[in-house]
């Protein structure tokens, strides 16, 4: 199993920078998904690491083997890489059976006709869709197609397997079932899984590690609950998440204890989890987490008007006006509240993030009390 490393890795078109100086390692056996908006480079990213798209400058080596390098002139072809590329439109073969679709590529590596049926077999069992062999890919639905894909894509044993949004073509329910069996698959695989995908959802609850980009840089990288509890600037905290982080603009009026004034009045004490550098007068950004932000009953930290109310059964997502600041909060629970209601809320549940406004980037997590 391979170990991937892009070292300086750009990639331009003329005059865009489509990724500028990319850094990363993939471990092995990790599930890492690149994340983030139509257009930050997470495709090309990819396409690179496969040998689907030539780099400008820079690195890229899998299992310590260099398939790529500007300096020394290596450019090895995708063929040669030992990967496997799963395309978003699957690419099945029209007028082959699913059987003839997954045996397709070890025909062409000249595998014997018993290891062939053996292979295939395994891979079918494996992706549960033992029963369709006979089918063509017009008779199944988009989720057994999508099947289909993977197992043709795993049959050769490729050492890595990249998946290029391969779920945006099903509905909510088969994505939610394509997402188990994707986990259960790179457990059962011991495989490296690359993974691109605009919906952070899909990063959460996927990977081992997400790569978050905007605009072909690196934004953050690390494990998806790290992504979510400590954000490295604003933009990863408004990206990751739903409903979104609260970023309440603020500024440091006390350094001992160091307080907070929010807009309309409201003055908090951030106790830091960690050694902090902040300035009276320097200019913040709040983040709390919608299910930090708590509607009491008893002794509260401000005061809100409900904006809207939307029940789920499970939970309740809340708008509040709090002073000239507009918050969400996640209430579990089937509860319902009244429109232009009074509320108080308190902030003290959970960890809450700190962001310098200027350079947007994280300063650090604490706790909040009432000042």
């Amino acid at each position: 199993m391979p170990k991937i490393e892009l070292k300086h890795v750009t990639k331009r078109f003329g005059k865009f920078v489509a990724v500028d100086d990319l850094n990363m390692v993939i471990e092995d056996r990790s599930f890492v998904t690149l994340l983030g908006p139509s257009g930050c480079g997470k495709t090309t990213t990819l396409r690179m690491i496969a040998g689907l798209e030539t780099p400008t400058e820079g690195e890229i080596t899998i299992n310590d083997r260099i398939v790529f390098s500007s300096e020394k002139g290596i450019d090895i072809s995708a063929d040669k890489r030992d990967v496997g590329f799963l395309f978003q439109n699957y690419a099945l073969w029209p007028h082959m059976t699913v059987y003839k679709n997954i045996a397709f590529g070890l025909e062409n590596l000249k595998w014997s006709k018993e290891d062939i049926k053996q292979r295939v077999e395994e891979l079918l069992a494996m992706l549960k869709i033992s029963e369709f062999s006979a089918r063509y890919p017009s008779e199944l639905s988009g989720g057994q197609q999508q099947r289909v894909a993977i197992a043709r894509t795993l049959a050769t044993g490729p050492k890595a397997l990249f998946m290029d949004e391969p779920l945006s073509n099903l509905d909510a329910k088969l994505r939610m079932e394509m997402r188990t069996e994707l986990k259960r698959l790179h457990r059962e695989t011991d495989s490296t899984f690359v993974y691109v995908t605009h919906d952070q959802l899909e990063a959460m609850t996927l990977s081992s590690r997400v790569c978050l980009m905007k605009n072909g840089y690196m934004q953050q990288y690390a494990p998806p609950l790290e992504v979510y509890r400590k954000p490295a600037n604003t933009f990863t905290a408004d990206f990751v998440g739903s409903p979104n982080i609260n970023l309440i603009k603020g500024e440091v009026t006390k350094l001992n204890p160091i307080t907070l004034a929010l807009p309309g009045s409201i003055n908090l004490v951030f106790k830091p989890l960690e050694t902090i550098g902040l300035s009276v007068g320097q200019k913040i950004i709040l983040g709390l987490r919608p299910e930090h932000v708590a509607i009491t009953e008893g002794p509260s930290m401000a005061e809100a008007t409900v904006l809207s109310s939307l029940p789920s059964g499970m939970e309740t997502i809340v708008q509040l006006r709090m002073g000239e600041s507009y918050l969400h909060s996640v209430v579990f629970g089937d509860l319902d509240f009244d429109l232009e209601k009074q509320v108080g809320l308190s902030f003290a549940s959970g960890k809450s993030n700190l962001f310098d406004e200027q350079s947007t980037v994280n300063l650090g997590q604490g706790l909040l009390s009432r000042a």
